[in-house]
């Protein structure tokens, strides 16, 4: 009986953990094949007369680091901003050129746009969202080198993504933001994780009182942080000392960067419980911010384009208000 008990102990975890990996992986890409016809206003195809496109610029030793480079036509301004736009796939998958429509609509409104790729968590390596965001903060100092050999000097930043890319951007704009060559002026993103309170992650049953549920989350949250975690620390709460270089959530304060996110009320892989821990965060701080709330949709915010819409529209606004093309 004991054996049973144990081996099913293990298959809850183990259960957990591919569930997460397995869902999450889908990012944002799980919307509906057919979309209106207003999101072509932010979805434009790359074509030389839009600039220039440099791929694969290597920012470290690792096979995936690199990033792409999309130079505006005009490059006779004194300086430039920058919009950084991390790649979804459940910190596994996925890929910078997965962007491009979104990084050549950015490029096409003046900015220096940039897709970074991450070493991606795999059977073989340690990769976490810890080493991940470590990539990501590396990698900014070289983007922004690179485009001023290119003539484009970079005095100011915006950071964003979906899913995990917009996990790793909040944690560049939350966390590492003081670090940052140049002055980050606003993050935005969609369905992104930014809190790894085990109680928030009741989509996986981590927020009951149980051994069980405490070992699942020990388990998944100590892979995602890069740390080793057990039941008692989950129990007693100390793990989160461990994890706060990967919860967004906890570096926000009265100097966090203005923000726009988007969250799906029925998600099942990024829970919604966290998202509401942000938002009560931003509160708390009087953060200038914009929270849409999909309440017809999951991790994919594919029943709610009418919000979805006032999300980009909110994007844009914020980039026109902070981070003007000149």
């Amino acid at each position: 009986m004991k054996e049973e008990k144990k081996r099913g102990k293990v298959m809850f975890i183990f259960i957990c953990i591919l569930v997460f990996f397995i869902s999450f992986g889908i990012g944002i890409s799980s919307k509906i094949k057919i979309q209106p016809s207003w999101t072509k206003k932010y979805s434009v195809k790359w074509n030389d007369n839009l600039g220039n496109l440099i791929k694969d610029i290597p920012y470290g030793e690792g096979e995936a680091n690199k990033f792409d480079l999309y130079l505006p036509k005009d490059n006779l301004k004194e300086d430039y901003g920058l919009v950084v736009y991390l790649h979804a796939g459940g910190f596994t998958a996925g890929d910078k050129s997965g962007d491009e429509e979104m990084l050549s609509w950015l490029c096409s409104k003046g900015y220096v746009a940039c897709g970074i790729n991450y070493t991606l968590r795999n059977e073989t390596n340690n990769a976490s969202v810890l080493t991940q965001s470590n990539e990501i903060k590396n990698a900014i100092p070289v983007v922004i080198e690179k485009a001023k050999e290119y003539g484009y000097n970079i005095n100011e930043m915006a950071i964003s993504g979906g899913s995990a890319g917009h996990c790793l951007a909040m944690i560049y704009a939350y966390r590492d933001n003081k670090e940052s060559p140049v002055p980050v002026k606003l993050l935005f993103g969609a369905v992104g994780p930014s809190s790894f309170y085990a109680e928030d992650w009741d989509v996986y049953g981590f927020d009951r009182d149980t051994d069980e549920s405490r070992e699942g989350a020990a388990s998944l949250l100590g892979i995602m942080g890069g740390v080793e975690l057990t039941k008692e620390m989950i129990l007693d709460g100390s793990y989160m000392d461990l994890l706060k270089p990967i919860s967004a959530v906890m570096w926000i304060d009265e100097n966090t960067v203005p923000s726009v996110v988007a969250y799906g009320k029925y998600d099942k892989v990024q829970p919604f419980k966290g998202s509401q821990r942000l938002l009560e965060t931003y509160k708390k701080y009087g953060i200038d911010y914009k929270y849409f709330e999909c309440s017809h949709s999951g991790h994919g915010l594919q029943n709610d384009y009418k919000v979805y819409k006032e999300y980009m529209e909110a994007v844009e606004e914020y980039l026109n208000k902070y981070m003007p093309v000149k």
